[in-house]
């Protein structure tokens, strides 16, 4: 019974259930201002490809930064648990600066 207890538990850290439907969690091991900084590019993206739609035209580029922030924040992509520290930390790091090349 406690293999399945860890089996549950580690579910849940891994995942969060919306409606029946299953979202994978951000990286807990994320430093906070990564995480920040991520979490503004989603906002953005989303608020964009929100306007841009509403306005008739092509959400493309604000898709883009909504992909780019899920993948840094460890919601696409390779499993976060599935890669090591290093993996890890290159992800949200090459995420972030290719957002902020999107903003120059």
């Amino acid at each position: 019974m406690p293999e399945q207890q860890d089996a549950a538990d580690e579910d849940a850290d891994r995942w969060l259930v919306v409606g029946g439907r299953r979202w994978r969690r951000q990286d807990p091991e994320l430093p906070d201002d990564a995480a920040q900084r991520l979490l503004s590019h989603l906002g953005r993206g989303r608020s964009g490809v929100k306007s841009a739609s509403a306005a008739g035209e092509d959400p493309a580029a604000s898709r883009r930064r909504v992909d780019l922030a899920k993948h840094g924040l460890g919601e696409r992509g390779t499993p976060w648990w599935e890669q090591d520290a290093g993996q890890r930390r290159a992800r949200w790091e090459e995420a972030l600066s290719d957002l902020d090349a999107l903003d120059d």
